[in-house]
């Protein structure tokens, strides 16, 4: 591996959770569950759409930092680090809001079970943090120190 390289493993990994931050809000909410739900005020469907340009642009300016070839390999290490889990992170801090719930009860029975248990985003969020992190950690062991 070249030092002006980002390790491929980290590449790989980061741009995996790039295209489901990009693509993912839009099979969630592109449908009767948010933007075309009577229930839902204009202003609501405007923050779900807004929602999901912001996975769009997360997810395109990821990518575009992960495989970069210019600046220090550890700052794009950061970057795209901080960029592939800005949507994440928020999305899991937006629980702590009052009144927000991961699904409207009319559309609980659509999330999938696993041997019991419904998964929802709130999962999601912890599996793709967890597994950003631990990449990120090992990408930036394996660069010298600056």
């Amino acid at each position: 591996m070249s030092a002006i390289t980002t390790p491929l493993g980290y590449r790989l990994t980061v741009s995996g959770i790039a295209v489901l931050t990009a693509v993912s809000p839009y099979i969630a909410d592109f449908n009767e569950t948010h933007i075309y739900n009577p229930r839902w005020t204009p202003h609501a469907k405007f923050h779900a759409a807004q929602t999901m340009l912001l996975g769009t642009t997360l997810g395109g300016l990821t990518l575009a930092l992960a495989w970069s070839r210019s600046g220090s390999v550890r700052s794009r290490i950061d970057l795209s680090a901080i960029a592939a889990g800005g949507f994440w992170l928020t999305q899991a801090g937006a629980l702590l809001f009052p009144g927000t719930a991961v699904v409207d009860p009319e559309f609980r029975e659509r999330l999938p079970r696993v041997k019991g248990m419904t998964i929802t985003q709130a999962h999601a969020d912890v599996v793709l943090l967890c597994l950003l992190g631990f990449a990120w950690w090992r990408a930036r062991r394996s660069q010298p120190a600056a």
